[in-house]
């Protein structure tokens, strides 16, 4: 433990010196909770109780999509990146969801939409800073294993075609799922040879009916997060919080030199004793933290639907959505 504590102490001292004291939360917006491929083992969407159950309904509306970014921007949360299930929505209308959201937030923003050729990085680039490719597990034998019809090698591919357009780049990792200490110079070596701009750490959460039952310990989790904060001084670093057990670990996931917070459901989750302690934790690590979990804004919130380019019809099923998103946020704070 004195190692571990040892190395946390050394990952927050390099992130102090590279960064400022700021922290936020980055959203995941999804677009659908179904996926085509559904063979990643560990993913709850490769279970057959959930190929059943969202088989028909897979697809999220573009108001609720537009809604989670209205949101989002107003409460100060960052964008993480626009995600889903594989091959649920043409590339057109991915195109057009991300022009959208972007539209939004008035800036440019992450998608992780699967390996995208050389076109559609290009037809995306007005409207996306970043791609994230989703490698999961870093050792190849593993990742195989793991994720038999994601192979690894069409993500490095679309990371150099992003690097030659100007694109940043990031990658995710599951923490959790075989893989072990010596790895991580696998690890390494993947950033350092495709010139990531991020990565983001998840902690792996055991869903019935894979082959998982077990999360790791927090220390296991934070120990690849502060390798590679001390590696890698000036990468952004996002880590992932396991719901139920998210306010254990915030502040240490902070102090081991993450830039910022994910993976945690705000929306459902708004103003609850979980939202409020991670607060707390952050400003226990010494970060202050860059919008909220736990208030709601004085908002108009049909005037900053008003001014969006949008069809009317769009719009109105948005003011839609949002009062009910507000008003569950409400309900959940009281």
């Amino acid at each position: 433990m004195d190692e571990f504590n040892a190395l946390v102490e050394e990952a927050n001292k390099v992130f102090l010196e590279n960064f400022d004291d700021s922290t936020w939360f980055g959203r995941c917006i999804f677009l659908s909770w179904y996926c085509d491929v559904g063979t990643c083992d560990f993913c709850f969407r490769s279970t057959v109780k959930h190929k059943i159950k969202h088989a028909q309904s897979a697809r999220r509306s573009v108001a609720s999509i537009i809604t989670d970014a209205i949101i989002g921007k107003n409460l100060g949360w960052r964008i993480e990146f626009l995600t889903g299930g594989y091959r649920i929505f043409s590339f057109p209308e991915i195109l057009d969801i991300a022009k959208k959201v972007s539209q939004v937030y008035g800036e440019k923003i992450w998608t992780n939409l699967g390996a995208l050729s050389r076109d559609e990085l290009e037809m995306l680039s007005p409207y996306v800073s970043g791609v994230c490719a989703s490698i999961e597990a870093i050792n190849p034998e593993l990742h195989d294993k793991i994720c038999p019809d994601k192979p690894i090698g069409p993500y490095s591919e679309m990371l150099k075609v992003a690097g030659e357009l100007g694109l940043k780049k990031s990658m995710t990792i599951v923490v959790g799922l075989g893989e072990v200490q010596e790895d991580f110079e696998m690890l390494a070596d993947f950033i350092t040879s495709h010139k990531l701009d991020r990565i983001t750490f998840y902690a792996l959460k055991p869903v019935q009916g894979t082959p998982y039952t077990k999360s790791p310990e927090p220390e296991e989790y934070v120990w690849w997060i502060a390798k590679t904060r001390v590696r890698f001084p000036k990468l952004e670093i996002m880590a992932g919080l396991t719901p139920k057990r998210s306010s254990d670990y915030a502040e240490l996931l902070l102090k081991a030199g993450a830039n910022a917070l994910t993976k945690f459901p705000a929306v459902k989750r708004f103003g609850s004793e979980q939202a409020k302690e991670i607060e707390r934790q952050a400003a226990s690590a010494g970060r202050k933290f860059h919008g909220s979990l736990t208030e709601l804004p004085a908002v108009d919130w049909d005037a900053e639907v008003d001014p969006l380019p949008f069809d009317d019809v769009l719009k109105g099923q948005v003011k839609e959505k949002l009062a009910q998103y507000i008003e569950g946020m409400k309900k959940n704070k009281h």
